[in-house]
């Protein structure tokens, strides 16, 4: 549901089952620190609301959003977590750089979640304009990050369901 639909952030923590147990990964892009930082917090509150161990909540930095799946690989590689958000933010510019790189990350994060099995959870703003970014940062329209974190948990959630109810279906 887009902003515009008055999506505002509100999301049913009540549906999470127990999560004490699970590890996150948060990959930040250095790059508009300012929103990223606090998208980062909105996400860490939602988790911690939840009962992820803070020591179970990994943190790394790269330099920009192009870098998010890169970063997210190797913390996947090295730390093995349920999930790994990814939070980055790209303003349109004068050019057209934004749609290359929201497109490659979006489409790199989609493939690592494929071939890996885990979430790999894009939480990255791609606004038109800085305020726009400020307003989905815990403005008008809520914290997206609140947002990621309660996707990665929600996905976690459905793989473990789903193992738990394995079925033959034929083959």
């Amino acid at each position: 549901m887009s902003s515009a639909d008055k999506n505002l952030s509100s999301i049913d923590l009540s549906s999470i089952g127990d999560c004490s147990e699970y590890t996150i990964g948060i990959v930040t892009s250095e790059w508009n620190e300012g929103i990223t930082k606090k998208l980062t917090k909105g996400a860490v509150k939602t988790l911690k609301a939840c009962k992820v161990k803070a020591a179970n909540i990994i943190q790394i930095q790269v330099p920009g959003s192009f870098e998010l799946p890169l970063g997210a690989k190797m913390l996947y590689q090295e730390k093995s977590p349920d999930a790994v958000i990814c939070i980055g933010c790209v303003i349109k510019g004068e050019t057209k750089h934004n749609e290359y790189i929201n497109t490659s990350v979006a489409q790199a994060l989609t493939n690592l979640s494929l071939v890996s099995g885990i979430p790999f959870i894009f939480g990255v703003l791609t606004p038109d304009t800085k305020q726009q970014a400020l307003d989905r940062c815990g403005g008008k329209h809520g914290n997206k990050g609140d947002e990621a974190a309660y996707t990665a948990l929600k996905m976690i959630g459905l793989k473990k369901e789903i193992k738990s109810t394995k079925t033959k279906i034929g083959f």
